[in-house]
């Protein structure tokens, strides 16, 4: 069995952000820190959160 790391994940999910593309997590853990990630880079997205997760969408494509 793999674990895979919460920052690690939050940190791929944002360069894809970065490379305007969304994203998308299930856990509030993680869309937590793909969202302090962004707000310490600068990068405005528009977040469409739900009770099965949220998606991260860039709002300029690269």
């Amino acid at each position: 069995m793999f674990v895979i790391s919460r920052s690690k994940l939050a940190m791929e999910k944002v360069k894809a952000i970065q490379s305007g593309y969304s994203a998308y997590t299930e856990t509030e853990a993680i869309s937590h820190l793909i969202k302090k990630e962004l707000n310490n880079l600068g990068i405005e997205v528009i977040e469409d959160t739900s009770s099965l997760g949220s998606w991260f969408i860039p709002v300029d494509k690269v």
